[in-house]
């Protein structure tokens, strides 16, 4: 796969574009987050338009000839220093595409754009050959840590 003149992805069969967005159908972006294993059943997708509009960036990867949505990725930030990339996920039938580095780049180039200097993320285990040719390098002397106190920790 390779990127045309526009940036969009095409192979034989797929022609993919990134899309950032402030809207999107709901229940294709919980689709999303169950291919990511991070969707737990009983949670409404009605939330998921805030969480949308809530971000910096969102983008989706759509695969045009379906309109169907087959990644995304989000950013959360202040929109002056720091930004978190979280959310990044592309359908097991299109891994291995390029679309992943597809939607990391877009959102990273719309952190750049915003003059964002401080752009980090946390990696599931044995990612981190897909995210440092991206740029991302480990932060030695720093542990991820998740609030779990008051026992509400999703």
């Amino acid at each position: 796969m390779v990127p045309d003149q526009h940036g969009e992805m095409m192979d034989d069969e797929h022609e993919i574009e990134i899309r950032m967005v402030t809207a999107w159908d709901e229940e294709a972006i919980a689709d999303l987050y169950r291919a990511g294993g991070w969707w737990k059943e009983g949670w409404d997708p009605s939330g998921i338009a805030a969480l949308i509009r809530g971000s910096f960036a969102f983008a989706v990867a759509v695969d045009t000839e379906s309109g169907r949505a087959i990644g995304m990725g989000r950013v959360l930030s202040d929109g002056i220093a720091d930004a978190f990339i979280e959310d990044v996920v592309v359908l097991s039938s299109y891994r291995h595409m390029g679309i992943g580095t597809m939607i990391v780049s877009a959102l990273l180039e719309r952190c750049r754009s915003a003059n964002i200097g401080w752009i980090v993320l946390i990696a599931e285990p044995g990612l981190d050959e897909f995210y440092t040719p991206l740029g991302f390098l480990r932060m030695e002397g720093y542990i991820p840590m998740r609030y779990q106190g008051d026992g509400r920790g999703a």
